[in-house]
């Protein structure tokens, strides 16, 4: 059945705002599938391709992400472009409280299992690009310069396209043209859900982190009304992170 000229706008909107995330998601399914069909090999003596997949799989997330996000563009709307000081000084704030557990953890080495849950625990284990320094320093920077770009520019995108320009407006019309409720629309519900969801696709030790900067990115969006705000937000606490991962090696928090 066709689709009616008064619904196609909506579903292209509908579909711009959740393909990218989608697809970014499906890759991070794709990781533990290898995983489950034994693909994976974390013996040292395995190549580095095989003992951690997310070395090539995460730059491939990266790009095909980005190729989905550049063809979604037109639907976009950023506007008012505005509340980019505000954006600056909450993602330092967010991103300064989503580590200090963490910090604190690795400064004073504390071992307290309950407070793991609040991110006071090591953070060592994760992406680490060093296993790449032996197949060439290119290669290494290759993937390094891919992890910021997904850091800094697909993630902030596509969750806060998803999160805040799709899902806090459709909360609060589910049965309605949710497409009408204006962007940065406060509704108890809506916030509940999207800042529950998106502290659920984080790791248990990230919970309060993510918490905290769902509910500062909510704040945000109800403040300034700009998904820009939104994505720069986001933007700024991803380079600050990236930069603080690549100091210490706490290669757990990306």
């Amino acid at each position: 059945m066709s689709t009616t000229p008064s619904t196609a706008p909506s579903t292209g909107l509908t579909r711009a705002h959740v393909m990218p995330l989608a697809v970014f998601m499906g890759f991070l399914l794709l990781r533990d599938a290898l995983g489950f069909f034994g693909l994976v090999n974390s013996s040292e003596s395995a190549p580095w391709w095989q003992r951690q997949p997310e070395l090539w799989l995460y730059p491939l997330q990266t790009l095909v992400t980005l190729a989905v996000l550049a063809s979604c563009r037109k639907h976009w709307d950023f506007r008012p472009l505005q509340g980019t000081g505000l954006a600056v000084l909450l993602g330092i704030l967010g991103i300064a409280i989503w580590i200090a557990p963490g910090f604190l953890a690795r400064s004073f080495e504390l071992r307290i299992p309950i407070l793991s849950y609040f991110g006071v625990k090591s953070r060592t284990n994760g992406f680490d690009p060093g296993l790449l320094l032996d197949s060439g320093s290119g290669l290494y920077w290759a993937v390094i310069a891919l992890r910021f770009l997904r850091l800094v520019v697909v993630v902030p995108l596509a969750e806060e396209l998803f999160w805040r320009g799709f899902l806090m407006r459709y909360l609060v019309n589910p049965d309605g043209d949710f497409w009408s409720v204006r962007f940065g629309t406060f509704h108890w519900k809506s916030f509940a859900i999207v800042t529950g969801l998106f502290i659920a696709i984080h790791s248990s030790a990230d919970y309060f982190g993510a918490a905290v900067f769902g509910s500062l990115m909510y704040l945000l969006a109800v403040r300034t009304k700009s998904l820009f705000a939104c994505v720069l937000m986001h933007a700024v606490a991803n380079l600050l992170l990236g930069l603080y991962v690549l100091s210490t090696g706490q290669w757990g928090y990306w």
